[in-house]
């Protein structure tokens, strides 16, 4: 059976357009793959701890000091297991002052583990979640594709393939809306032409 990793962190709630290209995202995957298991992940709603020494500390050898730590590292450890367990990732990944939500980069840094997700090798790094196809459905104000000014501040896309490719993931398709704050009628199209993209995906 097909297993779907639907993960949301936008902070708009309903309003949010990163998490309505999700759903449809997700809702084409299952037409696609009928009887799919979704795994849901929604890390504004449920986020988990920035980390902190006291994580350092534990992931080192180090007791854990508290039950809530204990149940945050616990949530990670399942952050990873979902991962492995899944065959494909949908990740809605809002730009937020040129990067991605905190809660996102929280997420990133749970499932960066060396010896789990990468190890290092004679040839450096290998990533060691393979074999899964990712899709990003990447939310903006502005207008950061191409040869234009702002593209240089796109720290957002361009970060997600790093850490992605870094752990093994390098089948990522990018579902695109950009120019969201410019006025309504270029947000409108912005959505038209990205759910256009979900609509054609193939399986």
């Amino acid at each position: 059976m097909t297993k779907i990793l639907h993960i949301d962190s936008s902070i708009l709630g309903a309003h949010s357009v990163s998490r309505g290209l999700t759903a449809e995202i997700v809702a084409r995957l299952q037409a696609l793959h009928p009887g799919a298991e979704v795994i849901r992940r929604d890390l504004a709603a449920d986020p988990t701890l920035h980390l902190s020494d006291a994580h350092l500390a534990v992931f080192h050898g180090g007791e854990v000091g508290s039950p809530a730590l204990g149940e945050d590292l616990a949530k990670g450890g399942a952050y990873v297991d979902d991962l492995f367990a899944s065959d494909i990732i949908v990740i809605g990944a809002p730009m937020y002052n040129f990067s991605v939500p905190s809660q996102l980069k929280a997420w990133i840094d749970r499932v960066c583990v060396a010896g789990r997700t990468f190890r290092y090798g004679p040839n450096g790094a290998e990533g060691l979640v393979k074999g899964k196809a990712v899709f990003v459905a990447s939310t903006r104000g502005g207008i950061y594709t191409g040869d234009g000014a702002m593209a240089g501040f796109d720290h957002q896309e361009s970060y997600l393939r790093v850490a992605l490719g870094f752990i093994g993931l390098t089948d990522v398709t990018i579902v695109r809306a950009e120019g969201l704050a410019k006025d309504e009628a270029s947000k409108e199209q912005a959505v038209a032409e990205a759910r256009a993209q979900v609509a054609a995906l193939a399986a």
